[in-house]
């Protein structure tokens, strides 16, 4: 008769969680790297004159930038999200240099019609993810809608070129001339300002007869927990209009100043809220290859 001690249970039962555990993990598989690197196209959306560009123009970008833009179209996500497909994606291949950590990872699945940019944490500051979203509605998106693949892709991949070219003040052309900078849709500003005062005064009217017969204290309690979450409210709106930090502060607070003038019959003072070298990357008996590069996330997804 066998008869098992303590120590031998522990471990049969230890080794029969980690079989079940190793049972119910699901394995997403990312995409290996191609030799080209800047391009992988794995999906076969892409001519070969696309992908030459693309190779091409991030040879002329990495010697002077240190950036690197990667292309990468696939049939599927392998059941993992599109972001957090990317941020892997991105961390494997090691885009942009590794102490600056400026890489731009364009992906596209296929069968998800889904499309994203990812950006390393050097370049967050130059695109942050409101602009790499208006990149992908305005020069991307309506593209792949279509199924025009090379367009869509070659129109984004120069519009971030652009912005790269501007963070490192560098001349690097492209067959488009595609130019993005904050100035790009100055009409929106004004919009988003008109759009905020008058949304400050209609909120503000109705927050202040909602609660207009309201004790004293619980009235004021109220108005300004409804300042505090216009305020954040407002700025995230705002943001959609531009992707400028400071613009948007501007406009939010005083989209804030009047709705708190109206609540309370005074400004708020404003008390409510405050706000070394690189690796070349270049040609190697191995093809392209990323200089070590991460990403923290940051970037924009769209579907089409």
């Amino acid at each position: 008769m066998l008869i098992l001690n303590k120590k031998s249970i522990i471990k049969i039962l230890a080794s029969i969680l980690i079989i079940i555990n190793l049972l119910n993990i699901q394995v997403f598989a990312i995409v290996a790297p191609t030799s080209d690197f800047y391009v992988n196209d794995y999906a076969n959306l892409l001519t070969e004159e696309t992908k030459n560009y693309i190779i091409s123009k991030n040879v002329d970008m990495q010697q002077k930038t240190g950036a690197q833009i990667v292309v990468v179209t696939v049939e599927n996500l392998e059941g993992d999200s599109l972001e957090d497909y990317a941020n892997k994606l991105f961390r494997s291949f090691g885009i942009g240099d590794k102490t600056k950590n400026n890489g731009i990872l364009m992906l596209l699945a296929l069968e998800e019609r889904e499309f994203r940019i990812e950006v390393g944490y050097g370049l967050e500051g130059a695109l942050p993810d409101a602009k790499s979203g208006r990149i992908q509605d305005d020069y991307i998106i309506p593209y792949l809608a279509e199924d025009d693949w090379n367009e869509g892709i070659k129109n984004g991949f120069d519009a971030l070129v652009s912005v790269v070219a501007q963070e490192y003040d560098v001349d690097i052309e492209t067959a488009t001339g595609i130019y993005v900078d904050d100035s790009m849709k100055q009409e929106d500003i004004g919009a988003s300002m008109f759009s905020m005062f008058v949304s400050s005064i209609i909120i503000a009217i109705i927050v202040k007869l909602i609660t207009s017969k309201f004790p004293s204290e619980v009235k004021k309690r109220i108005r300004r927990i409804a300042v505090l979450v216009y305020s954040i409210i407002a700025f995230a709106l705002s943001w959609r209009f531009t992707y400028m930090l400071y613009t948007n502060l501007i406009i939010t607070f005083f989209g804030v100043e009047i709705f708190f003038a109206i609540l309370f019959g005074k400004s708020s003072g404003g008390g409510y809220y405050g706000g070394g070298g690189y690796h070349s990357g270049g040609h190697s008996s191995g093809g392209f290859h990323g200089g070590g590069g991460s990403s923290g996330g940051g970037g924009s997804s769209r579907s089409f």
